[in-house]
């Protein structure tokens, strides 16, 4: 259709075409990888990273788009972050959160940092900037996991999804956040009392956006309306897009995904208040037709394009030989010491102990965030006025180890977290099953009593 319609932009070897085959592509190697029983998204990702070094990865001219299209995929998986945190679980862990958000971020920036100095000879500073790139859990790993999880019913008790998921999204935050400080006392752009302020503007101005939109779509539209669950679709897309976009354009990114997870988590309180007043055959339709369910559709399709778009950054060329091997051992031992404070910090809940080993290895997978903030350095260094041959090597040293963390992590990490799943955790009952979004399960009278008790 296409090449009937738009015959001078479907011709092969068009950008647009070769955008379109690295997703098409990405979409075939996932479903291959399935039938030897691996994850989908390996697939989708090592077709990407062997697009790249074919060569026919150069989007030149639609750079726009992509960053559309990666922008798109973060939308979509930090609403349905969003929409699966539970409030009261959240009240009764936050704690906990707070500790599997700090103690294992510190200690491994710290023990990256300090490797980094001792074998790369790399200043404090630019250390410390590597341990916060390197730090940040992949949201696109770790809740297209969950989501599988609770397709299965895996987990959904004891808040353990809630917890992994609030985690996830904080230890991001907090990588971002502190990232763009140090980066900005490095490259000394603006005052250091601005770049410092930055961070914390920015988290406030995504709170108090998600908190008023979210409280918006309580109410609009109406739950009468004709298409309800279409519209408020709709409208929770149209305020995470919004919240993203908005937040690069005003410059306080940090604000972006922290509205859109706060936007999807108001809104699911309300609606859910409403979904205790429904009646067992209103309740079964609301179900089907829910926002949560129409994300996972959405996903469905931005899945690839998100994991092509992260394998593409991968580029072998810029692999040098004298840094893997250092950069190697800097990832797997700021992951070990990670692993271990983190099991630490699940002290203190009624928690299993396999649980709370699975909790652990949920912080181990790195895609996401160190395929947007790897390049950052080597950017601003090639952009000042006055380049630095030192900062170039450093700042390439930072790329270099951000593309090592995503191959040996990401990977290993998403297989880690399905294949012990239905070892460590337990399965949930039919409450719950009614409860997940991702679950389409008619549910019966007694469950629905049930569920309105909750």
């Amino acid at each position: 259709m296409a090449w009937v319609l738009l015959p001078e932009y479907s011709q092969p070897q068009t950008v647009i075409m070769r955008i379109a085959f690295l997703f098409v592509g990405a979409q075939i190697f996932g479903i291959l990888v399935t039938f030897v029983h691996l994850p989908d998204m390996l697939g989708m990702l090592f077709f990407g990273v062997l697009y790249a070094n074919l060569g026919l990865a150069n989007f030149e001219g639609y750079q726009k788009f992509e960053l559309f299209l990666r922008e798109m995929a973060l939308i979509n998986i930090m609403l349905l972050a969003g929409l699966g945190l539970d409030g009261d679980a959240f009240k009764r862990l936050w704690f906990m959160i707070l500790r599997l958000t700090l103690l294992p971020t510190i200690v491994e920036v710290a023990a990256i940092a300090g490797l980094a100095y001792l074998t790369l000879s790399m200043p404090w500073l630019w250390g410390i900037a590597l341990g916060l790139v390197i730090t940040a859990v992949s949201p696109n790993v770790v809740v297209t996991v969950m989501l599988k999880l609770k397709e299965d019913r895996l987990g959904l008790n004891s808040g353990i999804h809630t917890l992994i998921y609030a985690m996830t999204t904080c230890n991001d935050v907090v990588a971002i956040f502190m990232f763009g400080v140090i980066i900005s006392v490095i490259f000394s752009t603006t005052s250091l009392t601005q770049q410092v302020l930055q961070g914390p503007i920015g988290i406030g101005i995504g709170l108090v956006f998600g908190f008023l939109y979210g409280s918006m779509l309580q109410f609009l539209p109406s739950r009468n309306a004709t298409y309800a669950n279409g519209l408020r679709f709709v409208l929770t897309v149209l305020g995470g897009t919004i919240a993203v976009m908005g937040s690069r354009v005003i410059g306080y990114t940090s604000a972006g995904a922290l509205g859109c997870v706060t936007t999807a988590f108001i809104a699911r309180i309300g609606w859910r208040r409403e979904e205790a007043r429904l009646t067992a055959q209103q309740l079964q339709a609301q179900q089907i037709a829910s926002v949560p369910k129409r994300l996972d559709l959405m996903w469905k399709f931005l899945k690839p394009v998100s994991f092509a778009l992260i394998g593409k950054e991968i580029n072998f060329n810029v692999l040098q030989g004298h840094v893997i091997g250092y950069g190697a051992l800097l990832v797997l031992v700021g992951s070990l010491f990670r692993l271990a404070f983190a099991y630490l910090s699940t002290y203190g809940g009624n928690l299993s102990r396999k649980e709370r080993a699975y909790i652990t290895i949920s912080g181990f997978p790195k895609a996401t965030v160190q395929a947007a903030l790897g390049p950052v350095a080597l950017d601003l260094a090639r952009a000042a006025s006055v380049s630095s041959a030192e900062q170039l090597a450093l700042a390439s040293n930072v790329l270099i180890i951000s593309v090592l963390a995503i191959i040996f992590t990401a990977p290993l990490g998403a297989i880690l977290m399905l294949r012990l799943a239905p070892y460590w955790l337990k399965r949930g009952d039919a409450v719950e099953a009614v409860d997940s979004p991702t679950t389409p399960t008619v549910p019966s009278p007694l469950n629905a009593n049930a569920f309105k008790r909750t």
